[in-house]
């Protein structure tokens, strides 16, 4: 099995936050690889991964950092494949992170989700593969239908909740 998505992360103190995106991609039989990888302490790696990703097979990076957020922007600088940055809550709410991996120059673009939000870049990931695989966009279907019936359940859940000037 070969991987098709790569993880990246500037730091393993970010596992926490990207395992979200593994889940995902684990859930919808996505082969994924892991691996940490530092826009400033190891920029020689980060090219050599940039530059030979598309080549191993690798069809979307996902890419989180905190703090000075450059690893999203450095490897999309390097790779024709797409990028999804993820920025990590390490500092100042993660306002830093957003700014650094979104307000990317023309020509080097970088699908930006939310702070921490490593389970959309999940599921963005697996919808641009989605495109040219048929199973994969099924897996996509199924999810985004459970999303919805999550949605019923709660509002049914919610009609037994009383309060006496509730009046639904």
């Amino acid at each position: 099995m070969e991987p098709i998505v790569s993880i990246i992360m500037g730091s393993t103190s970010d596992l926490t936050v990207m395992e979200k995106a593994a889940q995902i991609l684990n859930d919808f039989r996505i082969p994924f690889e892991m691996n940490a990888l530092s826009a400033h302490r190891t920029p020689e790696e980060v090219e050599k991964f940039a530059k030979g990703a598309a080549k191993r097979g690798i069809k979307v990076i996902i890419a989180a950092a905190g703090m000075a957020a450059h690893l999203p922007g450095v490897i999309a600088s390097m790779t024709p494949l797409p990028v999804i940055g993820v920025p990590i809550n390490a500092s100042l709410d993660g306002l830093d992170s957003i700014f650094s991996i979104l307000q990317m120059p023309p020509g080097i673009p970088v699908a930006t989700v939310g702070v921490n939000a490593a389970q959309n870049a999940g599921i963005l990931a697996a919808q641009i593969i989605g495109v040219g695989n048929e199973e994969i966009l099924k897996e996509v279907v199924k999810y985004k239908e459970s999303l919805k019936n999550k949605s019923v359940e709660a509002n049914a859940e919610l009609k037994s909740v009383k309060f006496r000037y509730k009046t639904n």
